[in-house]
């Protein structure tokens, strides 16, 4: 067969599977030939990067060969007694390295994790798999997720961009955009806390869903912000998105934030168009404020404006499908997502990360100790990374009995106006009646490696046109709309009422469809391009 099955969207590999047109392991090889030609040496502690790995793109810290091979195998084996094989049948996909799979190392890229096998899969992987996809391995992220570009990692190298390498694929969720970028697996499995599905997507030109909050089961998921984290799939199209969704959401009863709620077809409806919806256009998502590094003041500038000419155009687009677009909406928080998530953030992450101290499982100091305190703060600080151990200091800080009020207590208020500016937004009985809202995804294109990295507060930043939706628990998705002046991907995002995934979901491949024969379409990453 000729077809570069790698480069094939997941819907079609299913279908390529089920029809006996070409086998599980057939797609499998093709993927793995690609991984070789474009990936480089996983993610490892203390790695010693060879000159020609620079030029790769690094979003794998784990291959599970092994696994993949047998799982391929099953489908076809399945398929051949004339079992179904799943929605997913044959279809290869990655895993972020924050979930755990049995029987594999589940490091959530930090050293204190450096020997864990996790005992237990994960209940989206577990879907994933039980649907027939095929793991091709666990990707690289932000140590614990813990930051906007991947490269807070312990395993290195961090992941590249594909369109350019010298370029952040963002983060959380870095390889996991990566890989699906570059054709390492049609999909691949992420989280998003407070834009780690989203902003990475932008970022590299991919489509990034963040659901719901508790649409998606948590369990399996090594935990950052408990009430922020929500996984999420990452592909290279809206369709791919909607088939994945299908697969991962739905009550899990080892979960008990999942909503009891039936998962729609959102696939049933996804072409249907947006003539009649209302679509809304916020001021308040075309600038961003942020803390000037010299006086410490806040400071507001507009976005570039080849951000905003993406959504105003993406905006003309839908108005001439027939859609109402809305001006003028008013989300007077957002403004305020950022320092919230920086108080709520690490308050969780701190009582998350208590329960790793080198005692049962992961890294434990090699140091002679003399008692149990002593092998806890060597495990712990050789352990835990930069950004962890900044987390957990100001967790502890900002949630201490004499600072509670005026920190912790405070952001959790500042979180409900937040949820407020969103239900008055969608409120189907009030002003604006809102279907969606539009938005860029990021403030900026992707930028360099090494150019924020260390400045953990204007690295936070990225995320200040996404963490508002997990602040409210609302869904949104970020989708390609174009390419900067630095031929780097632009992002666009749209936002939704709680559990309207499939609204979103249409309106997305709406925007796909309508601008499907444009010149920026036909571009592929430079990796890809063997540039």
């Amino acid at each position: 067969m000729m077809t570069d099955l790698s480069a094939l969207s997941a819907l079609e590999l299913a279908e390529l599977v089920r029809t006996h047109q070409v086998s599980a392991e057939e797609v499998l090889d093709a993927n793995l030939a690609r991984v070789e030609k474009v990936d480089g040496c996983p993610g490892a502690l203390d790695a010693d990067l060879s000159p020609e790995d620079a030029n790769r793109v690094h979003a794998f810290i784990t291959h599970t060969n092994d696994i993949a091979r047998r799982q391929a195998r099953e489908v076809d084996a399945r398929i051949a007694n004339g079992e179904a094989a799943g929605l997913l049948a044959g279809v290869p996909f990655t895993v972020k390295d924050i979930f755990c799979v049995r029987g594999t190392p589940s490091t959530a890229a930090s050293r204190i994790l450096e020997n864990f096998v996790a005992p237990y899969t994960a209940t989206p992987v577990a879907r994933m798999n039980a649907a027939g996809g095929v793991m091709l391995g666990k990707v690289n992220l932000d140590e614990f997720t813990f930051g906007s570009s991947s490269e807070s990692s312990a395993f290195q190298p961090s992941p590249r961009n594909p369109w350019d390498l010298s370029r952040v694929p963002g983060g959380s969720s870095g390889g996991s955009v990566a890989a699906v970028a570059a054709e390492e697996g049609a999909l691949s499995l992420g989280t998003d806390t407070a834009g780690s599905i989203r902003q990475p997507a932008a970022f590299c030109g991919v489509v990034g869903m963040k659901p719901t909050y508790g649409r998606v089961s948590r369990y399996g998921l090594i935990a950052f912000g408990s009430s922020l984290d929500c996984p999420g799939p990452i592909a290279r199209n809206v369709k791919d998105a909607a088939l994945m969704l299908q697969v991962i959401a739905g009550v899990d009863k080892a979960d008990a934030t999942t909503a009891v709620k039936p998962v729609p077809d959102y696939l049933q409806d996804i072409e249907k168009g947006v003539k009649g919806m209302r679509i809304g256009l916020s001021p308040d998502y075309f600038r961003i404020t942020f803390p000037d590094p010299e006086g410490g003041e806040y400071v507001e500038q507009p976005l570039p404006q080849e951000i905003s000419d993406a959504v105003y155009k993406a905006a003309e687009h839908y108005k001439a499908m027939g859609a109402e677009i809305i001006e003028d909406v008013p989300m007077p928080n957002t403004r305020f997502g950022i320092p919230v998530y920086f108080v709520i953030s690490r308050v969780e992450a701190a009582s998350n990360l208590h329960r790793f101290d080198g005692v049962k499982y992961g890294y434990r100091t090699k140091e002679a100790v003399r008692d149990l305190t002593e092998m806890y703060r060597h495990s712990r600080g050789e352990g835990f990374g930069l950004q962890p151990k900044l987390r957990i200091l100001m967790g502890m800080y900002v949630s201490a009995a004499q600072y509670s009020e005026q920190y912790y207590q405070r952001a959790l208020k500042v979180r409900t106006l937040i949820r407020c500016d969103f239900e008055q937004a969608f409120d189907p009985n009030g002003k604006y009646k809102l279907d969606a809202l539009l938005t860029p995804t990021t403030p900026t294109p992707a930028f360099e490696m090494a150019a924020v990295y260390g400045d953990s507060v204007m690295m936070q930043y990225a995320d200040q046109l996404t963490v508002p939706a997990n602040h409210a628990g609302v869904p949104g998705i970020s989708i390609p709309a174009g390419f900067s002046e630095d031929g780097l991907p632009i992002g666009i995002q749209l936002l939704g009422a709680d559990f309207n995934e499939a609204t979103l979901l249409r309106m997305a491949r709406a925007y796909e469809m309508t601008t499907e024969q444009e010149d920026w379409r036909k571009k592929k990453p430079a990796i890809l391009e063997g540039k």
